[in-house]
């Protein structure tokens, strides 16, 4: 057996690199260390990383299918049509696909908190970071009120009780699961998430057996593609029903990103981190699109029912119309758990994408100072405590037709896509800056499959997405345009402007170093917060030969077998 000797270690003189002493007086590179994190008080009570290869494979699952797919899509269905709802997922899916992908190479060279929020700071412009580090926590502690709404009335399906308690019920479960740290964060969503995996897995072998008529208590027998022809229609409403399913499609995808944020809190991002960037392809097909081409086959969009599939409304859940119309009893309760374990798995990403990307902000002086406090056990507890107070605001809904949710997830309608596409332009000013100090992409630990031109396509996706939105928010379906309609839809524009304006205004006077509309690639910073063993031969001043030794060892940069690649496939799915 082929012995392979350690990649070298350079400890000569860099240049322009400034080394500072710790509290012991030891010199120290402003790389991160395996144990590090940058913050303010990064010695005393850093964030844990308990985070192992399975929770991070999981973790983008557990954030992502919830109410948006197994509920929302009914109503997608019913607007546009089975064609329109499976071409807008792909869509979606691809500018997902690229944003994870920049997300992915960025993460791994900078496992720091608070992960996009950092990298739209240091590689575009401090007031935009801010803009959307603020916007995305607004978003994150505006769903879990709703999620935990959504998880209670998911119970309306068996019997009717008062909304409030179990809204008490959730809540206190998502406040004991924060005791355990990120470790309980990974373990839950580790098992909810095989859960949904499981149910998605089998409701696509039940969709083929229902579709070829081997169901025998469903009478339509051969179901084919007969809901994709006339009386049905494959695109109902148009070019207008299309661009209404986007919205759909973004807000099932959210919670994707949720690994590259969950990377300072892993315990070896070089290797977990990969495997998840890259099974996010086969997620995507598999349990979005895949799922979805099956239910457009047989449930018909024109069905009634699903006029009501909105929030939690699970009698109206496609899926579960699925199940009834095929005459299969007990399912449809099963269906219904499931549906339930996947809104309190969002919940419970809710409350750990808030906490963590505003003690980051905190921690980066754009927030109230204290909520950058992590106790000795790693748990932001100031910020877990905001996010739980906010948490509060579920039991609005126990008063009827309450405006509060509408208003409130306003504010995040749009949101997804303005962070998506920031991403991705953080991702082509990194390789920008990379190449001008001389580095190659060979040094890379993890690069994008698509270089810069995969996302260069997501920002083109995201903008069409805006455009998209705009249009339906301007002139909604069977509506006449109205202010209220569209500032419903496209609430969080005006806020992430107004978010951005006034830290700009506010650096203007107080941060003169950020007072430039953008960071210059000669000025952007490419080494505070790497990875440590990447700083030893990525820095200026390592020899050319130290650092050629280093990349050829490089896991990326060795020859792959032909099974690895059906195996990361199954991998990825299962």
């Amino acid at each position: 057996m082929a012995i392979t000797e350690p990649a070298p270690t350079y400890h000569g003189d860099m240049k322009n690199v400034d080394l500072e002493k710790d509290a012991r007086g030891e010199v120290h590179s402003p790389a991160m260390g395996s144990d590090d994190i940058v913050g303010d008080d990064r010695a005393k009570n850093p964030l844990k990383r308990n985070l192992h290869g399975r929770h991070m494979q999981m973790i983008a699952i557990g954030g992502a299918i919830g109410a948006g797919l197994f509920v929302g899509s009914g109503g997608a269905l019913h607007t546009g049509g089975p064609a329109s709802l499976v071409i807008c997922f792909m869509i979606i899916g691809v500018s997902i696909l690229m944003m994870m992908q920049a997300l992915g190479e960025l993460a791994i060279m900078y496992p720091v908190n608070g992960a996009f929020f950092q990298y739209i700071c240091r590689f575009i412009d401090p007031s935009w970071g801010f803009a959307m580090g603020w916007d995305y926590a607004i978003q994150w502690l505006t769903i879990l009120p709703f999620e935990i709404t959504a998880a209670g009335l998911t119970i309306d399906f068996w019997h009717h009780y008062n909304i409030g308690i179990w809204i008490a019920v959730f809540l206190t479960i998502l406040t004991a699961i924060q005791f355990f740290g990120v470790r309980g964060y990974g373990e839950v969503e580790f098992v909810l998430s095989m859960i949904k995996v499981a149910a998605c897995t089998g409701f696509i072998i039940f969709g083929i057996i229902v579709n070829c008529g081997g169901v025998p208590t469903d009478n339509r027998g051969y179901i084919g593609a007969r809901y994709w022809h006339a009386p049905e229609q494959a695109f109902r409403n148009g070019f207008h029903g299309f661009c209404t399913v986007f919205v759909t499609a973004s807000f099932a995808f959210g919670g994707t990103e949720l690994t590259g944020l969950a990377a300072a809190e892993s315990a070896d991002p070089v290797r977990d981190l990969p495997k998840a960037t890259k099974q996010v392809f086969w997620r995507i097909t598999f349990f979005y699109v895949v799922n979805l081409f099956i239910l457009g086959l047989i449930v018909p969009a024109s069905s009634e029912v699903l006029l009501g599939s909105s929030g939690a409304n699970t009698k109206a859940s496609p899926f579960v119309l699925a199940i009834t119309l095929a005459g299969v009893k007990g399912l449809p309760s099963v269906f219904n758990a499931v549906i339930t374990i996947s809104v309190i798995s969002v919940a419970n990403s809710a409350t750990y994408a808030s906490t963590r990307t505003i003690q980051a902000l905190a921690q980066k002086g754009m927030a109230p100072k204290f909520l950058a406090y992590v106790d000795k056990k790693g748990r932001p507890i100031p910020t877990i405590i905001l996010q739980l107070v906010l948490a509060l605001l579920a039991f609005c809904n126990e008063q009827a037709n309450s405006q509060v949710f509408t208003w409130l997830l306003a504010l995040s309608g749009v949101a997804n896509f303005f962070v998506y596409g920031s991403i991705c332009v953080a991702h082509i000013r990194f390789r920008s800056a990379w190449k001008l100090h001389g580095h190659t992409v060979e040094e890379l630990p993890f690069r994008a499959q698509f270089g810069v031109w995969g996302s260069y396509l997501g920002v083109l996706l995201n903008f069409l997405c805006l455009a998209a939105q705009f249009y339906t928010a301007l002139y909604p379906i069977g509506g006449s345009p109205s202010a209220e309609n569209f500032f419903e839809a496209y609430l969080a524009a005006p806020l992430i402007i107004a978010l951005y304006l006034g830290w700009k205004i506010w650096s203007m006077f107080m941060i003169p170093e950020n007072r430039p509309m953008y960071v210059a690639i000669k000025d952007i910073d490419l080494y505070t917060g790497m990875r440590e063993d990447q700083f030893n031969f990525s820095a200026e001043g390592v020899p050319e030969a130290i650092r050629r030794q280093s990349v050829a060892s490089l896991p990326i940069n060795k020859p792959k077998k032909w099974y690895d690649y059906p195996k990361n496939m199954v991998t990825g799915l299962f």
